[in-house]
């Protein structure tokens, strides 16, 4: 009888503790302890910086909650992970010798040597960070389009070193401005296209662009039509475009170029800040429009990630793109703050929404935030790394940012579900992925303001794992 009573209270504990939305962690039916879990972390304090710990092995250990992970629910396939190779960028890196700039662009690209960086975005023509001012047709006429000597010396040659590393990686372009003869100030500084009267030569202009580059053996896999078509100066190279301008020349000349030219080259509209969803909402309404457009880019610079929720709730099936995020001088906390702060608001804020792929701006800079292609650019952008006058290289914040996801997520994984048991504390920010071998892979950031003891299930198999407060983990498995 006292038997029966304590077996009849353990049952009526284990009952009355189910949570009735979240499933308990019951023990796993089969334990792999062939395979362990694999481990990066990075810490506020940078005792640990992307460094590989030792690895975890699957468990029946309990934490205090379980993070569940489901590879049977999968969302959007991922692209890539890297930033901009800017005209600054690429001199710089072209300058430095041969042997040091492989060594470089290893630590970049390399996914075993470095962080495995698989997505680049191209300035077509200068934008704020190239040596000069420049447009791809300088010469007055559509038939003097040419890839200009300054790209042919730097962008080329570093291109091309890093495709040889990385032989599947993503590209991305997008224009600063027109050539300046295409717009009604005839400057590259401000302004807009003239009208209707240049559509067509402007469509042509991309055309050309990707022709050119793919008989240089560079494949580029998108554009977009502006960077930035909300903002207009004459201190560098910008272009103002309307959504009913840009809608216009998708509709009636790019699309249609495209189409007969046989390019498969992904055309990207918007391309600029969270705050005004209108603008790709817009163009996506259009019937004839939205067939030429594969979807929307996005920048950080204003508003929040919350503004792709609204053009997806109308157009779910166009995809979702981040294109540019700079770090820089305005940033006041500590640099693996600003690290965790962009990771949370920006990189994991914009792939859990559906994003495809996540760009910082400059690649690489000098200290003095350089060089600068005029005085009236960003005076303080910083680059994913610096490089220094002796040639030796900061990996900055941004590096980490990056290689938490680049090294670990590759071309082709998908996003996966995850969820959380109830009380799990705030603070907790995760992204969950699946690489074509199966192989897994999940980020967890840690701002909870205390050390968590948790597990970290995906179907039969579980392992625990303590987090520091201030820090993100990449587990891989």
């Amino acid at each position: 009888m006292k038997r029966f009573l304590l077996f009849s209270l353990a049952v009526i504990t284990v009952v009355s503790c189910k949570d009735p939305v979240t499933p308990p962690d019951i023990e796993p039916v089969t334990i792999d302890t062939t395979r362990s879990v694999k481990v990066w972390l990075t810490t506020g304090n940078e005792a640990h910086l992307l460094e590989q710990r030792n690895s975890i092995e699957f468990s029946r250990e309990l934490g205090d909650f379980t993070l569940q992970v489901d590879s049977t629910q999968t969302f959007q396939t991922i692209d890539g992970f890297g930033a901009a190779l800017t005209g600054s960028s690429a001199f710089l890196l072209k300058n430095l010798p041969a042997a040091r700039r492989d060594s470089i662009l290893r630590d970049l690209f390399d996914p075993r040597k470095g962080i495995g960086i698989n997505y680049l975005r191209l300035s077509i023509g200068s934008s704020d960070f190239n040596i000069g001012v420049y447009s791809y047709a300088d010469g007055g006429t559509i038939e003097s389009f040419a890839i200009p000597e300054r790209d042919r010396t730097d962008l080329i040659p570093v291109l091309k070193e890093i495709l040889k590393i990385n032989p599947t990686i993503k590209i991305m372009a997008s224009p600063w401005s027109a050539p300046a003869w295409m717009k009604n100030n005839n400057s590259m500084m401000g302004g807009s296209l003239r009208g209707p009267e240049v559509y067509d030569d402007f469509a042509e202009y991309f055309v050309r662009y990707i022709k050119a580059f793919a008989a240089e053996g560079i494949h580029i896999d998108a554009i977009t039509l502006q960077n930035e078509p909300m903002h207009e100066t004459n201190g560098y190279p910008t272009m103002k475009m309307l959504w009913q301008e840009q809608n216009e020349i998708i509709r009636d000349y790019l699309g249609p170029q495209f189409k007969a030219n046989k390019l498969t080259t992904k055309i990207i509209i918007w391309d600029h800040n969270f705050d005004m969803a209108y603008y790709p909402v817009s163009i996506l309404n259009d019937p004839v429009t939205r067939m030429y457009v594969d979807g929307t880019g996005w920048h950080g610079y204003g508003g929040t990630a919350a503004a792709i929720d609204q053009v997806q709730a109308a157009h779910p099936d166009k995809n979702v793109y981040f294109t540019e995020q700079s770090g820089g001088g305005w940033n006041t906390d500590t640099r693996m703050g600003n690290m965790f702060y962009y990771m949370r608001e920006f990189l994991m804020a914009s792939v859990n929404r559906g994003s495809k792929n996540f760009l910082m701006w400059n690649l690489a800079l000098n200290p003095d935030h350089g060089p600068t292609t005029t005085s009236g650019g960003c005076r303080n952008c910083r680059g994913v790394i610096t490089i220094r006058p002796d040639e030796t290289y900061l990996r900055n914040e941004e590096y980490y940012l990056i290689g938490h996801f680049s090294k670990f997520v590759r071309l082709g994984a998908q996003r996966i579900a995850h969820t959380v048991a109830s009380g799990t504390p705030n603070g907790l920010t995760i992204s969950s992925f699946m690489n074509t071998d199966g192989s897994k892979a999940v980020v967890v950031l840690n701002r909870s303001g205390q050390k968590l003891m948790y597990n970290v299930r995906c179907g039969n198999r579980k392992f625990r794992y303590e987090q520091y407060n201030e820090s993100v983990v990449t587990f891989k498995f």
